[in-house]
């Protein structure tokens, strides 16, 4: 796993992963969609083909049309005519943290409990097996990944971070975790990046997550389940007071962006 790389990425690689029997294009559109609010596919990316697409999502050509019509309807992707034509990601960070908070704001805090709830126990099953199965080279080849992403821009450090956490997963040696860990990684990874901006919640979630590889590599699972919970829990707590002050109303007539409140807060 390269720092900084999500073309190879176990989160890039389960955008394209197969959609199931349910192969609908609205199944499709979501999966992009979720990716694009993730950061697994950045801004200008090129998508695969739409043969390659059907292939991957195991769907017809013409359903893997209908979805990239939908997105592009909504602004999300531009197809380009010619030799070096295809389809490309276009949507921007505001895009992408306007689309999030309007998830995060029709979702029912019990829904948000709940999913924190089942993201928590799914991680830490994986962390459990890990402890057991992770070889030591590994895990420091994780711990330098994290030592080097300190650094990274924002998009970057998410990209990584998300990398991270399902190669943990998959340090857990188990098919059917590892899968169910994904899943929920795409479903909760665009609410986290509203976080991104805020450079305390962002050391916060790093500090645990070098704590849970940590604790993996020393076979200690409380201490590795204690650092997931720890995460999960802050990052339920950002997200909750988010969705309050969304809620709440706003400011100078328009709707209060992570970004905008952030920028007020800094100011000139």
């Amino acid at each position: 796993m390269a720092a900084g790389s999500s073309r190879g990425s176990r989160m890039h690689s389960a955008v394209f992963a197969p959609i199931g029997d349910e192969g609908r294009a609205s199944l499709v559109e979501g999966r992009i969609d979720r990716a694009i609010s993730a950061g697994a596919l950045a801004d200008g990316e090129r998508l695969p083909s739409e043969s390659e697409l059907a292939r991957s999502f195991g769907v017809a050509v013409v359903t893997v049309r209908e979805a990239l019509d939908a997105l592009r309807k909504r602004g999300l992707i531009e197809t380009r005519r010619g030799r070096s034509g295809g389809s490309f990601v276009t949507a921007s960070r505001s895009d992408a943290v306007a689309n999030n908070e309007g998830s995060l704001l029709a979702m029912p805090r019990v829904e948000l409990n709940d999913l924190a709830v089942h993201y928590e126990t799914i991680a830490a099953a994986c962390a459990e097996f890990a402890c057991v199965r992770a070889t030591p080279d590994e895990l420091e080849v994780i711990q330098e990944i994290l030592a080097e992403a300190r650094g990274a821009g924002r998009e970057a450090w998410r990209r990584i971070i998300t990398d991270v956490q399902l190669e943990l997963a998959g340090l857990s040696q188990s098919v059917r975790l590892t899968r169910e860990h994904v899943r929920l990684q795409a479903e909760f990874t665009p609410l986290l990046t509203l976080q991104d901006g805020d450079a305390e919640a962002r050391e916060r979630s790093h500090d645990a997550l070098t704590e849970q590889v940590q604790a993996t590599l020393d076979r200690d699972f409380p201490r590795a389940r204690a650092a997931i919970r720890e995460s999960v829990s802050g990052s339920l707590r950002w997200l909750v007071r988010r969705r309050a002050t969304l809620s709440a109303g706003l400011l100078g007539g328009e709707r209060v962006t992570l970004d905008h409140s952030l920028s007020a807060q800094e100011g000139p």
